[in-house]
């Protein structure tokens, strides 16, 4: 049997996220201006022929598979995302220090979007703040560092936007917002996970020393639908 964890994309907008999900059941995406992900029933090319028909000429996804496929020719492939998916099979976590952060807003959403253009730790829209418990340390009135939780796929909980502006890094902003994402999770009796670039060390080390484990190889593909001159 498949593991939930195996489609996290599917499975959270057909039952946490369906209050943001648009498609067929075969092949499910977010609202536009919440998430630019697509989540496909059984990863099939079939599927994703299904997410072609549906869906506005020219439209972005991204889409997560634990297995690589070719693919077709009516999509244009941007780019491909090696990952790991990383799982947090604790009960408590780690002791520390609270840092010193605030929840975040509608009001700090510009500010969000311009941490996220400038640290590129994966897509965030204007209403990706939605998906909830995003939290942020200022310095000096100014964002600098944040996180929040995406995909919903229960029993489990994505901790995604994890970044921190490059003037700001060494003072283990990360970590401590980290911590305070996972606490948030298991107060909710779910199971933190998240995705990081299998090259990204720095941030593989940083979820380990947290305790977070590899569950599991990723891939992402940023697909793009191409018009019928293009085909």
């Amino acid at each position: 049997m498949e593991h939930v964890l195996d489609n996290p994309i599917y499975h959270a907008l057909r039952t946490k996220h369906q209050l943001y999900a648009m498609g067929s059941d075969e092949a499910n995406y977010y609202i536009e201006d919440v998430a630019p992900f697509a989540g496909l029933k059984n990863n099939s090319l079939a599927d994703l022929a299904d997410l072609y028909k549906i869906t506005a000429p020219e439209s972005s996804f991204v889409v997560f598979t634990p297995t690589a496929y070719k693919i077709p020719d009516e999509w244009k492939l941007i780019a491909q995302i090696d990952m790991f998916q990383m799982v947090y099979d604790h009960a408590h976590v780690p002791k520390d220090v609270d840092g010193d952060f605030e929840d975040l807003h509608d009001q700090h959403v510009d500010e969000m979007i311009e941490l996220v253009k400038l640290t590129q730790p994966g897509p965030f829209k204007s209403r990706t703040i939605a998906l909830g418990n995003y939290t942020g340390v200022f310095n000096q009135g100014k964002l600098v560092s944040m996180a929040g939780h995406r995909f919903h796929p229960a029993p489990y909980i994505e901790i995604s936007a994890v970044c921190t502006h490059p003037d700001h890094l060494g003072n283990g902003y990360a970590y401590r917002l980290l911590r305070e994402q996972v606490k948030r999770i298991l107060a909710q009796a779910q199971i933190p996970f998240l995705h990081v670039r299998n090259d990204n060390l720095a941030a593989v080390k940083l979820y380990q020393k947290l305790g977070f484990e590899v569950r599991t190889d990723m891939l992402a593909y940023v697909l793009q639908k191409q018009s019928n001159l293009e085909k």
